[in-house]
């Protein structure tokens, strides 16, 4: 699914913000990229997306090779990845239906999308995607009336109507109430489950990353300390990889559920 060898990125002249020397990621599997702020979490997301060219390496996703493919086949593959981003990124005077309609921008002709005049099959394809997310009772609201839960479910509902092969979620739940961090990463591997598609989301609370990923990356300074499975991460490992950072996220108060909460978030 996505194949990195030697990557380097780096903005001007500075030093590299990202150096990778391999990196592997299987079809279906469910990653979480951790780490201090400016280790280079949304970085290597962006890179993988597409949206960051490297200074030098290999970027491969699904076969295809970012650095020397033709913007044909670029295009084609970045249809396949659906982004959640950190700060939402929904048109604000939109509905919850027009939001999510965006996901199908990528299969549906310019002079159509420009109109609004999207088809049955989008319209059913985007009707089942907020279903999905259970924003079904909010769908003709307007995005900028609903809570920031609700709209990153909007989000993500956005993405499934995409139909993506690969998922990635820059800090998802960065952006709402840390009481309901719970429920949103529950929402978003169940997408990933009942899609089979591959998941990569960077997240700042280590404690969550261990619930909701069968796989953890650990970055510092833009480089990979460890890569194993949520259970092999100690603690002592977590202290290394935010050494020096004084919020100290992996003592367990991070996206602590909230009893009573509800699915709409």
């Amino acid at each position: 699914m996505i194949r990195i060898e030697y990557l380097e990125v780096q903005y001007g002249r500075n030093p590299p913000v990202l150096s990778i020397d391999a990196l592997t990621i299987k079809a279906g599997e469910r990653v979480a990229v951790i780490g201090p702020s400016g280790a280079g979490k949304s970085t290597l997301l962006r890179t993988i997306k597409g949206y960051v060219r490297p200074a030098q390496g290999k970027v491969e996703v699904m076969g295809v090779n970012f650095m020397t493919a033709r913007r044909r086949d670029r295009r084609r593959i970045n249809r396949r990845i659906g982004l959640v981003y950190q700060q939402f990124h929904l048109v604000r005077r939109l509905t919850v239906l027009q939001n999510v309609l965006c996901g199908r921008l990528g299969v549906t002709s310019r002079w159509r999308s420009c109109l609004g005049m999207f088809s049955a099959e989008d319209r059913r394809i985007a009707w089942s995607a907020i279903c999905e997310v259970g924003l079904r009772d909010q769908v003709h609201q307007r995005s900028d009336s609903l809570s920031g839960g609700e709209q990153q479910r909007v989000a993500v509902a956005r993405v499934v109507a995409q139909q993506p092969a690969l998922i990635l979620a820059d800090e998802p739940v960065s952006s709402v109430d840390p009481a309901w961090a719970e429920d949103l990463l529950e929402l978003i591997a169940e997408v990933q489950r009942h899609h089979q598609a591959t998941l990569v989301m960077s997240l700042h609370q280590p404690d969550l990353a261990r619930r909701f990923a069968e796989r953890i990356i650990g970055l510092r300074n833009g480089r990979v300390v460890f890569d194993d499975k949520p259970a092999k991460v100690t603690e002592a490992n977590l202290k290394e990889l935010y050494r020096g950072d004084a919020s100290l996220p992996f003592n367990g108060a991070a996206g602590r559920s909230r009893p009573g909460r509800t699915r709409t978030a």
